[in-house]
């Protein structure tokens, strides 16, 4: 059986990003999983999945030194292992990993692009991350965007050659199980006893965001933009499902002041299942400024929910407007209010069609099986004897 790895740069984005997908390919292939262990996910993922893990220690920041030892580590492995492919996921993995794949002669070396973060970097950082992109793919051998906005993008800048890249089904990496991302699960009364917990009314009209808490993702935009809503109406709730980055990327000071100060922001921190509150949610507002197929929109979608979303990539190929939601320009707060202040005035029976369209877009674009048989499609071609 040909043997294929795969490598994130840390072991969440295994768990997250690919949940199921090595399980389904291992059935084809002999797939190992790498990344980072310091989370402590790398041997759950292992056991969740079936497959042999490997632990190499990569770092999300720009770290020369302990980058070298990655590829080093890498190459070993690649040595060792002797794999007719290697795939990689997320920015530095697709670095260190091309590197030493290509260094190691591993001959199909595979790189997924999710999202481009050196968009919002300025000045010599930008600099250095376009060198680093450019370094990524030419060491590769095809390259996946998992939008079409990204591969314009990716040749807009000049990154890579047209015959090295392509985009798989109808984008994204893993697709959505839409099994599992569906309302039908959720009675009123769980309903019911989740609002108690969070003091919710049956009369608010919750906005709920999920992801990082983060500027990249709007957040102070978004922050700005409920407190204006707020003024002149009562009945409303913002609800923050995930986790803070400041080490990375802080929110302004006064952004955390009004979070931890306002009732009516309610701040859940991180949560294994945000499917029961996407049930008790009335719209997802996430004004992101750059992704590359965000997960959350799609999840919103198959829960039947209207998003508000920005114009990029990713989030403007799932929404429609004025079908599944509507789309602002980037980091523009007064567009953000109109848009929260329009969904919010939405009679219920307008709300609940334009749910029942968001959740038959992603049933009919991107159910999970269908990615998955692409991207087999994919590997069958390139590994053909």
């Amino acid at each position: 059986m040909k043997k294929i790895i795969r490598i994130t740069t840390v072991a969440a984005s295994l768990r997250g990003l690919l949940k199921g997908q090595l399980k389904f390919m291992s059935k084809h292939y002999e797939m190992i999983g790498i990344a980072s262990s310091l989370d402590g996910y790398l041997d759950e993922i292992g056991k969740l999945e079936g497959v042999k893990t490997i632990p190499v220690e990569m770092t999300r920041k720009i770290t020369p030194y302990r980058d070298l030892i990655g590829v080093f580590n890498l190459y070993k492995i690649f040595k060792k292992e002797r794999p007719e492919m290697v795939h990689t996921h997320t920015p530095k993995a697709g670095t260190l990993g091309m590197i030493a794949a290509k260094l190691a002669g591993v001959p199909n070396r595979l790189h997924t692009v999710a999202g481009l973060p050196l968009l919002e970097a300025k000045g010599f950082k930008r600099f250095i991350l376009n060198i680093v992109e450019k370094l990524t793919y030419s060491c590769a051998t095809k390259v996946y965007p998992n939008s079409f906005g990204l591969y314009d993008i990716i040749l807009e800048q000049k990154f890579t050659t047209k015959n090295k890249l392509s985009v798989l089904a109808n984008g994204s990496s893993n697709g959505i199980d839409t099994k599992h991302f569906s309302p039908e699960h959720f009675n009123y009364e769980t309903k019911k006893s989740l609002k108690k917990n969070l003091n919710i009314s049956d009369e608010d009209f919750v906005f709920c965001f999920v992801g990082r808490l983060v500027k990249d993702k709007g957040i102070n935009e978004l922050i700005n933009a409920f407190k204006l809503l707020e003024e002149n109406n009562t009945n409303i709730k913002l609800m923050l499902i995930g986790e803070y980055e400041d080490n990375l990327d802080p929110l302004l000071p006064e952004t955390m002041t009004t979070i931890k100060g306002n009732k009516n922001i309610l701040f859940t921190g991180w949560v294994d299942d945000v499917r029961p509150y996407f049930s008790i949610s009335n719209c997802l507002a996430f004004p992101s400024y750059r992704e590359g197929f965000p997960n959350v929109v799609m999840q919103a979608g198959a829960m039947k929910l209207p998003c508000i979303v920005t114009n990029i990539n990713g989030c403007n190929e799932i929404i429609s407007q004025p079908e599944n939601g509507i789309i602002i320009p980037v980091k523009d707060t007064d567009a953000l209010y109109n848009a929260m202040k329009n969904m919010y005035a939405l009679t219920k029976e307008q709300q609940v069609k334009m749910g029942e369209t968001s959740r038959n877009i992603i049933v009919s674009k991107f159910e999970q099986q269908f990615v998955w048989n692409a991207l087999l499609e994919e590997y069958q071609k390139l590994l053909k004897p």
